[in-house]
């Protein structure tokens, strides 16, 4: 028996035994009220694409959805859509759990050649965590540098700070809080007697950059698409249930699992724990390190046992961080079936592992180490557009 907690601020599945017991996506579609993202719209977004679907999709990492079938029918209509997603800056420097939703992010870019806006909540930062204010917008300015390098056009995206930036959408923060009351707003948030009036005023302004009428840059009226980590659901659900009241087009959302912790698949990789998470500054020793000390494995417990009875693939982090980072479908199927038969060990998973995501960091590494204080202006700067 396992209990699964899903907020946007806490992540895990606590069983009965030490047996880590992984996420269960079904579950989370069931008790978020999403849709499961099938064949028949992966089928459906090739066809508009004119190209393979991201690995993510065939993966079932991207794994649910809200209205993404409406965004596909804006698409074949030639009707104009956004990206939005964000980034909350905790650290100075992101791991390859935060990377997921912009590789996403960056693909339906790259095929629709459409804006994307990104939200730094350095607000949300200082507003839940024990950091000083100062702290927090210095990690939203290291972070978007993060996020410069992994690729997006400078002439369709728009990355900005809350603290710095959010005036400019101010009107519709405004408009979105009248809309929530604070009953409401503990249900879906969990606040409480102890929350802070900054915490419980926050989600308006994670909400508000759904609507196009938030940026004078977006086309009047365009659909936004939010691909997220699941955790973020909460705030999009809000907003689509006030979308009517507030006279704007229900955003749709994407959805992709949750990359685990090191130390097991019942939770998701967090920045407070640097022996749980491979950062995007790890050096290659490091990341050797982490994964061959800290991975938690579904191998036997003797070799013996393994060659045996094989290993348990579901729990086994290394095979998991394959999924998220090996391209190749065949080598990654070949992995799969080898280890859950025996013939591919623990220690062969793990290297493997070690060499997809140390190539993976040195090439990411090579792009971020030329990354200005220029190219960061480009990407703030709201007036290019």
């Amino acid at each position: 028996m396992a209990e699964q907690k899903v907020t946007p601020w806490e992540v895990e599945v606590v069983s009965t035994d030490e047996t880590p017991v992984a996420i269960d996506y079904d579950k989370i579609v069931n008790q978020f009220g999403c849709e499961k993202l099938g064949k028949e719209l992966v089928d459906r977004l090739e066809k508009l694409a004119g190209k393979p679907a991201h690995y993510f999709f065939r993966r079932g990492i991207v794994f649910a959805h809200r209205d993404f079938n409406l965004l596909l029918d804006e698409i074949s209509k030639g009707k104009a859509f956004y990206l939005y997603t964000g980034r909350g800056p905790s650290t100075k420097a992101m791991h390859i759990g935060h990377v997921v939703p912009f590789l996403l992010c960056k693909y339906i870019q790259d095929t629709f050649k459409i804006p994307l806006v990104i939200q730094m909540t350095d607000d949300e930062k200082f507003l839940w965590k024990n950091i000083r204010l100062e702290d927090a917008i210095e990690n939203g300015k290291e972070n978007i540098k993060d996020i410069v390098a992994l690729g997006f056009d400078p002439k369709l995206t728009y990355i900005f700070s809350n603290v710095e930036s959010s005036h400019h959408f101010e009107k519709n923060v405004l408009k979105v809080a009248k809309t929530i009351n604070l009953n409401e707003a503990s249900k879906i948030f969990g606040f409480n007697m102890s929350s802070s009036i900054g915490q419980v005023g926050f989600p308006s302004k994670e909400i508000a950059p759904c609507f196009s009428s938030s940026f004078k840059f977006i086309q009047e009226g365009a659909m936004c698409l939010v691909p997220a980590a699941v955790d973020q659901d909460p705030y999009f659900r809000l907003a689509r249930d006030k979308a009517k009241m507030l006279g704007e087009k229900k955003p749709a959302t994407m959805y992709v699992s949750l990359l685990p912790d090191l130390k097991g698949v019942n939770r998701k990789m967090s920045a407070s724990d640097p022996n749980s998470s491979i950062y995007l500054d790890d050096s290659q020793e490091v990341i050797r390190k982490k994964i061959s000390v800290h991975a938690y494995s579904g191998g036997g417990k003797t070799l013996e046992e393994h060659r045996e009875r094989g290993g348990n693939i579901d729990v086994d982090v290394p095979f998991e961080y394959l999924k998220y980072f090996l391209d190749d479908d065949q080598e990654l199927e070949r992995y799969r079936s080898g280890y859950i038969k025996g013939e591919i060990t623990s220690k062969e998973m793990k290297e493997k592992c070690i060499a997809i995501i140390q190539t993976f960091v040195l090439k990411y590494q090579e792009t971020r180490k030329n990354v200005t204080e220029e190219d960061v202006k480009a990407f703030m700067d709201i007036n290019k557009f």
